[in-house]
């Protein structure tokens, strides 16, 4: 399965791009970025040098994707999303000069399996999303999320646990929690959910 690129979007030559994946108009993937098999880079969209991506990634339209950003398989960037790279931002040097890339060390968002960041949200670098984590339109993101955790809100913070399918999980008790979607339950100890069957393995 080949890959399918608009005639108007840039990538450039060093850029990989997995078979099956898209890359639509206007959009921009930088030098050495490495996007996996089936994913789709929406309208408008950035990504920046060495930027990597697993497989089955969807960035949405006018979305920027700043370096180093690492997105493991199946990871949502919603519309308009920002994902930055700088601690301390500035155009310029304190003796005026402008900045080059030699004056900064860049940062990056890491998005774990399966996490969703919603339209417009910002998740300012270094932070990760965890495995199957949501942030929701509009946040803003200062701190690592926990694996499951629904964020909202600036800055963001955890509001409800969801599970594989991205639906708020119920609680049936005794740090028990169950997808009213596929059935499967989860465990909390500790501030932190993880799939029964998973903990089941470990014990």
């Amino acid at each position: 399965m080949t890959s399918r690129i608009a005639a108007s979007a840039d990538v450039d030559e060093t850029a990989q791009i997995g078979a099956g994946s898209s890359v639509w108009n206007l959009s921009q993937i930088r030098e050495n970025a490495v996007l996996g098999k089936n994913c789709i880079i929406g309208r408008g969209a950035y990504v920046g040098t060495g930027v990597t991506m697993g497989d089955n990634c969807k960035i949405q339209n006018d979305a920027l994707v700043y370096e180093p950003a690492v997105l493991e398989d199946g990871v949502f960037i919603g519309p308009a999303v920002v994902l930055t790279n700088d601690h301390f931002p500035r155009a310029i040097n304190p003796d005026g000069t402008q900045k080059s890339a030699s004056d900064w060390d860049a940062v990056g968002v890491t998005l774990r399996t399966g996490s969703a960041v919603g339209a417009r949200s910002v998740c300012v670098a270094p932070v990760t999303i965890g495995r199957w984590a949501t942030v929701a339109a509009g946040a803003v993101v200062t701190k690592d999320v926990p694996d499951f955790a629904l964020v909202a809100g600036v800055p963001a913070r955890r509001i409800k646990w969801v599970g594989k399918a991205g639906v708020p999980l119920l609680d049936v008790g005794n740090g028990d929690w169950k997808c009213p979607t596929t059935g499967e339950m989860y465990i909390e100890t500790d501030g932190r959910l993880r799939p029964a069957d998973e903990n089941m393995e470990e014990n």
